[in-house]
């Protein structure tokens, strides 16, 4: 029996066998080869001083997932898919990090967060502290004072007067824009109801934000829930109970007294419309907080003025506003859900958003000068997610394997399988699920894994590194992942790095820890 599919599909699978026989029969590899090669040799490093810098966090985006991801573009735009080239695979400067923790093999987000972004591995759970203290162990913290902090390159960045901002569809509480400020033994320490009468002492996370990093110029997220008070309705919905917050304070009434105090023109919105409505060159500082929870998924995303703005239209007004700044500025960006949908098996959604992503790459790069702006895409782990099955070019990504073709490898219980599977989470049924008649191509349709979780977890290969602008040239094999925050410290004359720099000459020097000038 075949597998259930629309009218569309099955012409998009005729149309696609067709091309491809074409295809394979008459593209001249030899050209493209000679073309790519000329283009590398055209490549020249740039040793100027990064006035700016934007570094891509796709949280959950391995490689496995960029490759599906450009099939799944590809198709959409009705190729065959496997010849798309995402836009940060362009960049001349490719490598790649190994994302182990200081105690796990396999990290999690807040850990890989505080090595791309304070520049020290650290144990699990932790953000922008050292590895000398314990996972949710605040006594520890306590104890160490600011011995045990590390600051991030987007508080580096404001110490040398530049501007800075968060933009993340995730809770801007969360794991990794969450390291983009805050010192927590706890990354679920969210808010002051988290942590709980015993860690006491220790800061929730987004009284951190607002106490602390107030002069944050641009944060836009979801999160809502952490900044306002549980005796208060959430504005959006009306509802009672979605706040959490249980010391009475009213986070978003606290930034907003803290800017007008210093005279400072500001913006608090929650809703798409009064985001439109906000004019990047009349507004210093802007906080969103689009949701009490992380943002919707882009295939569910309500677009109308009571919605909620794209990743890519988060990152136009950030870098307007950002960019106004003489001394430059950093922002951290963060595709969140990637990785969300990924734990609940949901490829789909998953490469949507590694897609829309993307899309928040093209629109910064049409913002800002390469020249003077070094730009890095990565992730902060990967997940066991893999295209598999000898699948034919042109297979639909999210359709099963070789659907009218001879299987290479049949499957020893005869039943179909997708292309896409997970090694672990909700996908797992024994026997295992006859897929025979079941549309797979649905927005919530969940692939099959080996191994039953409730969520599947993070896997522990390497991820890309993609960079162009000032210094990118020093990404260049195989690095640990505390490097990137070094390199763009480096490249920023920021940190540890700020001395670095001939400032008259708008260059790099390289004296690092007393090394002779080369």
């Amino acid at each position: 029996m075949l597998p259930k599919v629309g009218m569309a599909t099955l012409i998009l699978w005729f149309v696609i066998g067709i091309y491809v026989i074409k295809d394979v029969n008459s593209t001249n590899w030899n050209k493209i080869a000679k073309d790519t090669l000329n283009e590398a040799l055209k490549i020249k490093p740039n040793n100027r001083i990064a006035k700016n810098v934007i570094i891509f966090i796709g949280d959950g985006m391995g490689l496995s997932t960029i490759n599906a991801a450009r099939i799944y573009k590809g198709q959409k735009l009705g190729n065959t898919g496997e010849e798309t080239i995402l836009e940060y695979e362009t960049f001349p400067n490719v490598a790649l990090a190994k994302v182990y923790g200081t105690d796990k093999q396999v990290p999690e987000s807040a850990q890989t967060a505080t090595a791309l972004l304070c520049g020290e591995k650290t144990n699990f759970n932790l953000l922008g502290l050292k590895d000398s203290v314990g996972t949710s162990d605040c006594s520890a913290y306590i104890s160490q004072g600011d011995e045990a902090e590390i600051d991030s390159i987007i508080r580096q960045a404001i110490e040398q007067g530049k501007s800075a901002g968060v933009v993340t569809t995730a809770r801007l509480t969360h794991a990794t824009p969450a390291a983009t400020y805050a010192h927590s033994p706890d990354r679920n320490w969210e808010s002051d109801a988290d942590i709980g009468p015993a860690n006491g002492a220790c800061k929730d996370i987004a009284q951190q934000l607002i106490d602390n990093n107030h002069d944050i110029q641009v944060l836009l997220g979801g999160g809502r829930r952490a900044f306002l008070p549980v005796s208060e309705p959430d504005p959006e919905t009306n509802a009672p109970g979605v706040n959490k917050r249980m010391d009475g304070r009213n986070l978003v009434e606290d930034w907003e007294s803290i800017q007008q105090g210093k005279n400072n023109n500001y913006r608090y919105v929650w809703k798409k419309q009064d985001f439109d409505d906000v004019d990047p060159d009349e507004v210093d500082f802007l906080l969103g907080l689009f949701s009490p929870s992380h943002m919707q998924y882009e295939l569910e995303r309500d677009t109308s003025g009571d919605g909620e703005p794209s990743l890519a239209e988060m990152t136009d007004k950030a870098i307007k506003i950002l960019r106004r700044n003489k001394n430059g500025f950093a922002l951290m960006v963060e595709g969140g859900r990637i990785d969300h949908a990924h734990h609940e098996n949901k490829a789909k959604k998953s490469l949507e958003e590694t897609v829309q992503f993307e899309e928040a790459i093209k629109m910064a790069l049409s913002l800002i000068d390469q020249k003077d702006t070094l730009v890095v895409v990565t992730a902060d782990h990967s997940h066991p997610f893999s295209l598999t099955g000898y699948t034919n070019r042109g297979n639909p990504i999210l359709g099963l394997v070789d659907p009218f073709g001879i299987n290479i490898e049949p499957t020893l219980d005869g039943l179909p399988y997708t292309s896409l599977l997970y090694g672990n989470g909700p996908g797992y049924t024994s026997p295992r699920q006859d897929l025979t008649g079941v549309d797979t191509e649905t927005t919530d349709f969940i692939q099959q894994s080996a191994v039953p979780l409730e969520f599947d977890t993070h896997s522990g290969e390497d991820v890309g590194i993609y960079a162009l602008g000032p210094m990118s040239h020093l990404f260049h094999g195989v690095h640990e992942q505390h490097y990137v925050a070094h390199v763009i410290q480096y490249a920023a004359c920021i940190g540890e790095y700020a001395k670095n720099c001939r400032k008259k000459s708008g260059t790099l020097r390289s004296v690092i820890h007393g090394n002779p000038e080369v």
